[in-house]
């Protein structure tokens, strides 16, 4: 009876110290977005204050600072946020559910769906604003149909998507690169800056729809993302404990793919986001609790991170997606180098 009461108690305090870390975790990373937002808000080429910042928030008039902070940076700042939180959790989302750290939207040709439709808006049919976005949408969720269903037999594989992705990314480049050579100089221009992932185009009117967009779909994909530690066991388990594993990772991913995809719209492919934040995150809790939101509060951080480096540290300024690419590509190497030594598959 005493050993098991000792057992019991050494369960519980695990349980504690497990939530507590978990808890911990997600503060410091909330806390963090906020402080590097507040700091994305006070820098530029003229600096403000936090208390004249504030000001400007609560709806006060303050010379230049309510055009500088109100008009040019708050927009880019709350998109940065939203975009990252998005990028986040949908690949997490894709990674966890089949099992492969390289299953992530702007791995496995999601992302160059809706590049591609985006690139071919702009270049053959001159579509700006709304019109672009929701053509972009739409092709996204349309080339993740296309790839599930390639991979479709007996069941969805990891490593099967992964690599047809790949190839319908491959085909997807080429239809970019196509398009760009027969586009005229400026609709290049516009399609190239579209490409590379920025927060220049960020202004309030897109915020709104870009905000009830991701309200109505990331409490969705939260609720249904409930599902991924029983389909981390295994369909036959999964199955056991009462998740259907098809149709939950059918509804799964068309979901993250909606949410990826109504990201990029917003902003372009802002490159490995959604490939860096899930592991960030994962080594972040060491397994205490449920990845999603966390993952999601990384990938705003990156966002933001990236921007302020790009933006006020470099000798030029760069956009977004060029740097989480520089910070993504050596973590990609990495991974396909340790997967190679340790004889694994992808």
């Amino acid at each position: 009876m005493t050993t098991l009461l000792l057992a019991a108690g050494v369960v519980a305090r695990g349980r504690q110290a497990r939530a507590r870390r978990y808890r911990t975790v997600l503060t410091v990373l909330a806390l963090a977005v906020v402080a590097v937002a507040v700091v994305a808000l006070c820098v530029g080429e003229r600096s403000y204050a936090p208390t004249e910042v504030l000001r400007v928030l609560l709806g006060e008039q303050v010379p230049g600072a309510s055009f500088n902070v109100g008009v040019l940076r708050a927009p880019r700042v709350l998109t940065a946020v939203l975009v990252g939180v998005a990028f986040g959790m949908g690949g997490v989302v894709f990674q966890t559910m089949l099992r492969n750290p390289l299953a992530s939207p702007d791995i496995i040709g999601v992302s160059a769906g809706s590049s591609a439709a985006a690139v071919v808006a702009i270049t053959a049919f001159g579509l700006s604003g709304p019109a672009l976005s929701g053509v972009a949408v739409v092709a996204g969720l349309a080339v993740a149909a296309v790839i599930y269903t390639l991979s479709w037999r007996d069941g969805v594989q990891g490593a099967r998507l992964v690599l047809i992705g790949i190839a319908v990314g491959a085909m997807l480049d080429s239809v970019i690169g196509y398009a760009l050579t027969r586009a005229g100089v400026y609709d290049a221009g516009e399609a190239l800056r579209w490409l590379t992932g920025s927060l220049n185009s960020a202004f309030w009117p897109g915020v709104g729809p870009l905000a009830a967009a991701l309200g109505v779909l990331l409490p969705v994909l939260l609720v249904l993302a409930r599902r991924l530690p029983a389909l981390q066991l295994g369909d036959d388990a999964a199955a056991g404990l009462g998740v259907q594993p098809d149709r939950s990772r059918l509804a799964l991913l068309l979901v993250a793919v909606a949410v990826i995809a109504v990201a990029t719209a917003a902003t372009g492919p802002i490159a490995f986001v959604a490939f860096l934040s899930g592991p960030i995150a994962h080594r972040l809790l060491r397994g205490t609790g449920p990845v999603v939101v966390p993952a999601g509060l990384v990938g705003a951080l990156l966002v933001l991170v990236a921007d302020l480096v790009g933006q006020h540290l470099l000798v030029h300024r760069f956009p977004v997606g060029v740097v989480t690419g520089v910070l993504g590509a050596p973590y990609l190497l990495w991974l396909l180098a340790r997967t190679n030594r340790s004889g694994g598959s992808l």
